[in-house]
């Protein structure tokens, strides 16, 4: 029987639960900015050299059943794979394989909130008293600028007791996304606005609101008209339920020494929504990488804006060195610098990354959940191979 058929098994439910704030980002430290992942200088490997390095990873003590990623250099595309997209059929992974994309679900809420700042519908210093009167006066002064780059202080609803029991009692269960940050509406803000930085889900949440308040249009609307159609999105949607459009990249559980556990539907997508709700393919997060992170959907002024870094790491941590911008992480390795997004869920882990003019891109999905809290020693493992793959990406100019 399939997953999508019976009840989400008891070890999946137990760890959706218990890793879901997780999962989503929510508790890196308030002072972030992680530093290189490997100290030591090395040459960029080759293609043949990434391969094995891969498939090592994937074949490695708790390592993810599956690993695609797809290099693009201009018009030329490279797909490296290993392991498989599902263990029951033992098939391999393929770029128009659909996943869920997680966190980097945040560039695609923060291309939105940009597109509409380019077209004046919005501006960087709104606030959420002008926006949405309806939230707490006590975080009114919250700007749209500090929503994106995470120095808001807004308390994250994903670590709220009662949007956990919720979960415990339903992972399954079907929340209005739009109320989400009720789950913390009696909350002080955490911090004074623009002092620090925590990533926190509710931002995320908070710019969707706003981008829909703006022009009284759904932000799954928004989505299409901003994002999917100018930039040829075919297989990407934000769905709220918990089923995977076929054909997908198979998320698992790996916790040694019980065998990898298919999770890809243990969790409805409507308790992340704008902060991680998106399902995508390799293939259409390639197209959306190069265009979010080459200009393509904005002006030059707002992607100045976008590029004013401020100390802050992706979560999880992506490749060298880590700081923020809006909606957006720069990541300064030994080869050189990228720019993107990273996430995890429980069965995926995604960074996506391009050169600052768009034309080099890297799209890497792993199926498994990996994080500083969950796999520590395993997220290293990872960067450093996300830093190869960027090496090589970067091989013969910047």
């Amino acid at each position: 029987m399939s997953m999508s058929s019976r009840p989400a098994p008891p070890r999946s439910r137990l760890r959706a639960v218990t890793v879901v704030a997780l999962c989503l980002g929510a508790l890196i430290p308030a002072v972030a900015g992680a530093g290189p992942a490997g100290a030591t200088a090395a040459p960029p490997p080759d293609e043949s050299a990434l391969q094995r390095r891969l498939a090592a990873f994937v074949a490695s003590p708790g390592g993810p059943p599956g690993a695609i990623a797809v290099l693009r250099r201009d018009k030329e595309t490279r797909i490296v794979r290993a392991g498989v997209a599902d263990l029951a059929t033992g098939r391999a992974p393929r770029p128009d394989d659909h996943m869920r994309i997680a966190s980097t679900a945040k560039a695609f809420s923060g291309a939105v909130a940009l597109s509409l700042v380019d077209r004046h519908a919005l501006r960087l210093d709104d606030t959420l008293r002008k926006r949405l009167p309806r939230l707490p006066r006590a975080w009114g002064s919250v700007t749209l600028r500090q929503l994106l780059n995470h120095t808001s202080g807004l308390p994250d609803y994903t670590e709220s007791p009662a949007f956990l029991r919720v979960l415990t009692a339903d992972p399954r269960h079907r929340f209005d996304s739009r109320r989400l940050l009720d789950y913390v509406a009696g909350e002080p803000l955490r911090f004074r606005p623009g002092s620090r930085y925590r990533y926190s889900n509710s931002d995320n949440i908070a710019v969707a609101l706003m981008a829909e308040a703006a022009t009284g249009t759904r932000y799954e609307e928004l989505l299409r008209k901003l994002v999917y159609r100018p930039l040829d999105l075919r297989r990407t949607s934000l769905p709220q339920g918990y089923r995977m459009p076929a054909p997908y990249l198979h998320g698992y559980d790996v916790s040694p020494p019980a065998p990898p556990e298919d999770v890809s539907e243990v969790l409805s997508a409507s308790g992340v929504w704008a902060s991680g709700g998106i399902v995508s393919t390799p293939s259409d997060a390639t197209r959306f990488v190069r265009g979010y992170v080459g200009g393509a959907l904005y002006g030059k002024q707002v992607v100045r804006e976008q590029r004013r870094w401020i100390q802050g790491a992706s979560e999880p941590a992506g490749p060298g060195r880590n700081t923020a911008g809006l909606a957006v992480f720069r990541y300064q390795t030994r080869c050189g610098t990228v720019l993107g997004h990273t996430g995890n869920f429980p069965g995926y882990t995604q960074l996506m990354a391009a050169t600052p003019d768009g034309r080099r891109s890297l799209t890497f999905s792993v199926t498994s959940q990996i994080n500083k809290t969950v796999a520590p020693a395993r997220l290293e493992r990872l960067r450093a191979l996300q830093e190869d793959f960027v090496c090589a990406l970067l091989r013969d100019g910047r």
